[in-house]
């Protein structure tokens, strides 16, 4: 009997075998599937007085092969990948949008100064001056359309913010069910663990990490706790803790991950979702999409600004001073929806040139208004109440803060978002192509009857806007005897007499400035007044289309297109950058995977030669029994 026994568990062992190499081979092309093995354990031998005999093998138990370091590995490959392939993706969207085959802006802003120039070398012109208009037009279209395109992708983070946590909280509820069950099966049979449900669990990990970047520890009891964040917990035991996509509190346009409890919101803090798509996602706003918005509106803001500054300097068709042809946008302030007090803080641009495309969080403490930069969050300048009150340039910013209504409380806390508006709100205000001030305001003269050599030169606005009051007041220079100096006689000149002359020296009244040369002689008069009749006065206009060129944004470092031309380089680099990190972390999840498939993939050609090796073992377990039981028929048969 005891060949018998031996051979039926040689038997059974090799149907185990069978078995599990035939599960293998079902699954393996299974997501998350580990292989598996049995593990034989040789009987306890009997002693029969003339040694051990063995009494046959057993199957231990069945166990997956899985490496827990090259699974930690696979997931953090996968989170980053996850995350570098969501922002590249999103970073070739805004690259083609500002710099596609049609040149983004640079067309629209070449054109319209193309019929700047063509207003310049004919003001009279009508026709020349509506085809300013319509480039006008087509630059505002640009600059909107763009806009709107940008937050056409802002506003589709948002929902894909939101899909991202509902995926997140499928995955907790699932782990958390399949923690349940594992550790109620283990529980029932502490020896044998549940293959199929902890590669299941680990699956589900794994899509988890695709979705943000987590970390896990395993308890005695089998079950698996996850934590996402700086360790926020998830998933502990067979409960979770549930993510919802809420409105920021000082950005109501932007979603944020917070936890939520019994209805209670606890707000996590965003910096700390790193890895996978919602990590890419929170990233990629905040790193390349706002800053892009901030931009592209900072390049209309200043536009707008410069542009309608020389244009106020002079008139139009009619001899009118001319009025503001863009809207400039006023930056957005944004109180918390957190503040528990009722302060109101308004935002003005103080320089579009010092603008930087940042934007800042004003915090109160309870002694002071601390202004931060939220891109790397340092601290710019503290106002103390009294001086937030009054209105307070901020060093650098380009923007003035004051506190005009209310006050705050300790804690609250206000957004400030400089540009963000910039090329949202830029639009045409003149649609009168007599409207365009071409002509400069003022002009100088030399009456023919100067008897020296004397010239002047035309006379230009230098006191900028607001105008001087006394701008086209008329104003004489007549020169003393001897001709060294010179008396000045009109409104606002206060008169003054036996100003020295020097050649080529600046002379500056009433918000404009001239210059004389050459030798005047004693009673030769210079005069700067009105300039009336200026149908065919195109100086307005050349200075207007001198500022394509002229360095007005970053602190008068570049131009319109310089700045453009940096916008697109900088998101060009970014997305070069992505697009080398992402392969490079693609081949690296790739050899991680495939190193974790060396120990847990199914090989079929192994399998193959397993289920020949079992089958082999099979039918010599049978011949061993035929033996058996005809050695017992023998016995039987003895007389």
């Amino acid at each position: 009997m005891s060949i018998y026994g031996i051979a039926v568990s040689a038997l059974n062992a090799a149907q185990a075998g069978l078995t599990t190499t035939s599960n293998n081979i079902a699954n393996a092309n299974t997501p998350g599937y580990s292989r598996q093995q049995i593990i034989q354990a040789a009987m306890q031998p009997q002693n029969t007085g003339s040694g051990y005999l063995g009494q046959g093998v057993n199957v231990t138990t069945v166990v997956r092969r899985y490496d827990q370091f090259l699974g930690a590995q696979v997931l953090e490959a996968q989170t980053q990948s996850s995350s570098l392939n969501t922002q590249l993706g999103l970073a070739q969207q805004v690259s083609n949008l500002l710099g596609g085959t049609n040149g983004g802006m640079t067309p629209s802003m070449q054109d319209f100064f193309t019929a700047v120039n063509a207003v310049a070398n004919a003001p009279q012109s009508v026709p020349a001056r509506q085809t300013m208009i319509g480039s006008a037009q087509s630059l505002v279209n640009g600059f909107q359309t763009m806009n709107q395109s940008l937050n056409q992708i802002r506003d589709g983070l948002n929902g894909q913010i939101t899909s991202s946590v509902a995926q997140i909280n499928s995955y907790a509820t699932q782990i958390a069910s399949l923690n349940d069950k594992i550790v109620q099966m283990q529980a029932n049979n502490p020896n044998q663990p549940p293959n199929d449900l902890l590669d299941q669990r680990d699956q589900l990990v794994n899509q988890l990490s695709q979705q943000i970047r987590v970390s896990t520890i395993k308890q005695g009891n089998g079950s698996m706790d996850v934590f996402i964040g700086n360790g926020q917990s998830l998933v502990l035991g067979n409960q979770t803790t549930t993510l919802q996509a809420v409105p920021s509190t000082t950005d109501p346009t932007a979603l944020e991950v917070a936890y939520t409890n019994n209805g209670t919101v606890n707000r996590i803090q965003q910096s700390s979702l790193q890895g996978g798509s919602l990590g890419g996602y929170i990233s990629f706003r905040q790193t390349m999409l706002d800053p892009a918005i901030n931009a592209l509106g900072r390049i209309a803001m200043g536009f707008a600004s410069t542009f309608n500054q020389q244009q106020q300097q002079g008139i139009d068709l009619n001899g009118a001073l001319g009025t503001n042809m863009f809207t400039m946008a006023v930056p957005r302030v944004t109180a918390a929806t957190t503040n528990a007090g009722n302060g109101v803080i308004a935002a003005t641009v103080s320089s579009t040139s010092a603008l930087t495309g940042n934007d800042y969080s004003v915090q109160f403490d309870g002694t002071n208004y601390n202004v931060y930069n939220t891109s790397n969050n340092s601290l710019v300048q503290s106002f103390t109440p009294a001086q937030m009150a009054a209105g307070q340039t901020v060093t650098g910013t380009g923007i003035t803060l004051q506190l005009t209504s209310g006050a705050a409380t300790a804690g609250d806390s206000f957004l400030v978002r400089p540009t963000v508006d910039g090329a949202g709100s830029f639009a045409l205000n003149i649609t009168d192509p007599t409207k365009i001030a071409a002509a400069s305001p003022i002009r100088s003269n030399a009456p023919t009857s100067n008897l020296g050599t004397g010239t002047i030169a035309a006379a230009t606005v230098s006191g900028g806007v607001p105008l001087n009051a006394n701008l086209q007041q008329p104003v004489t220079l007549t020169f003393n005897n001897p001709p060294t100096t010179f008396n000045v006689t009109g409104t606002g000149t206060g008169n003054p007499t036996n100003v020295p002359y020097t050649p080529g020296a600046a002379i500056t009244y009433n918000g404009w400035t001239t210059q004389i040369s050459g030798t005047p002689a004693a009673g030769d008069i210079f005069t700067v007044s009105q300039n009336l009749n200026a149908t065919t006065d195109g100086s307005n206009s050349l200075l207007m289309a001198a500022l394509q060129t002229t360095n007005t944004l970053a602190n008068n470092t570049t131009s319109y297109q310089g700045a453009y031309g940096q916008l697109i380089g900088q998101i060009g680099t970014q997305t070069n950058q992505l697009t080398v990190t992402s392969q490079a972390q693609t081949t690296l999840l790739n050899s991680v995977t495939a190193s974790q498939q060396a120990v847990s993939g199914v090989n079929l050609d192994e399998e193959a030669a397993n289920l020949v090796r079992y089958q082999q073992a099979y039918q010599a377990a049978g011949k061993a029994m035929q033996v058996a039981n005809t050695m017992f028929d023998t016995i039987l048969n003895l007389k």
